[in-house]
């Protein structure tokens, strides 16, 4: 039994996961250090300024960590700090659930894009 609290409670995480691309941008990230360039051709066609808008949110959360590298050119690496990989259980629970109830959503949304 879940607690009737729990919606007040998960509020602020499912807030930061609402953000368009934030969740794509979390699973780029889930597969190690990337830099600026990477993600944005991981999640085309993304903008670069709605990309620093959700790295910038990520890292103000504490999920993500910013290292600048000097030099020519400079670099930016991005990558989860350890709160930020506590997520990787969220997103394997979404695989789960996929895999085991997920099927007849794919059927549906095909069907549905046929009667268009």
């Amino acid at each position: 039994m879940i607690d009737r609290s729990c919606p007040g409670v998960v509020e602020p995480i499912l807030e930061l996961l609402d953000g368009k691309w934030t969740l794509l941008l979390l699973f780029e990230l889930l597969n190690g250090t990337k830099r600026f360039g990477e993600l944005r051709r991981k999640l085309q066609p993304i903008s670069p300024k709605t990309l620093t808008d959700r790295l910038r949110l990520l890292e103000e959360k504490g999920l993500v960590t910013r290292t600048l590298y000097p030099g020519v050119p400079l670099h930016v690496e991005y990558e989860f700090t350890e709160s930020g990989k506590a997520l990787q259980s969220i997103f394997e629970a979404m695989w789960n659930w996929t895999q085991e109830h997920g099927a007849h959503l794919k059927r549906e949304a095909n069907d549905s894009g046929q009667g268009a």
